[in-house]
């Protein structure tokens, strides 16, 4: 069989004028997740990424602590949704990013104040009933994220190894496909995803299959601390 290790990106800059781009943390963290990674792949046949900054950047700390070179590929089918289009399409007075820092600045706890925006909002998404108000729907986008694993793996041939680097909601839509999950529940598992972590998916000429869900034990022990989900 063949084996694909889907991996969350390291933590971005949540608050910060460029989101896309690695925290400090998020470098860290890939880099931690190479060297665990290293006694368990002795050789990675290809990298893939998605097209996004925090992708491209994950990739390359994590091969640097992962100790192989291997070229990288990008794919565009393994970015991840457009998620400042779904929240202004929820709360339209958040196109203005002015109007969203100051409300959320006024709450308690911007951080939790966002995320109950930003889970409402995927939830209209995902419901189905505003997909025309989309550039692109939940289904376009589940088709965007299969397709790109059916490409691959096409490309890969039998018995491949491959890391790809990409977000949330690529994983989450593929898990999603794997376990026969209803749309409705789709993202429980998205928001509990760890930067870093990963899903595996089996392959052969019999099907895919879903080997592990976010794992991210790398991170267990001495480095509790780079347990982080956004």
């Amino acid at each position: 069989m063949g084996a694909l290790y889907l991996i969350r990106h390291g933590q971005a800059s949540f608050g910060a004028k460029d989101y896309d781009k690695l925290s400090d943390v998020g470098v860290q963290q890939a880099r931690v997740l190479g060297e665990a990674l290293r006694s368990r792949l002795p050789k990675v046949d290809a990298v893939v990424t998605g097209t996004m900054l925090r992708h491209l950047e994950t990739a390359e700390s994590c091969l640097v602590g992962l100790g192989q070179r291997v070229g990288v590929q990008t794919m565009e089918g393994f970015n991840e949704f457009d998620h400042v289009e779904i929240v202004e399409r929820h709360t339209p007075r958040y196109a203005d990013p002015m109007v969203m820092r100051e409300e959320l600045a006024a709450t308690k706890d911007p951080r939790r104040a966002f995320q109950e925006v930003f889970t409402q909002a995927v939830g209209r998404w995902v419901a189905g009933g505003h997909d025309t108000e989309y550039r692109e729907s939940w289904p376009a986008f589940k088709k965007r994220c299969l397709q790109a694993l059916a490409t691959l793996v096409t490309s890969l041939g039998p018995s491949r190894t491959a890391l790809v680097f990409t977000s949330g909601g690529p994983i989450t839509a593929i898990s999603q496909d794997l376990l026969g999950i209803p749309d409705a529940h789709a993202f429980r598992t998205n928001w509990t995803l760890a930067n870093c972590g990963i899903t595996k998916v089996l392959y052969s000429e019999r099907g895919r299959y879903l080997s592990t869900l976010n794992e991210h034990g790398h991170f267990e022990g001495e480095h509790r601390a780079l347990i982080t989900y956004r």
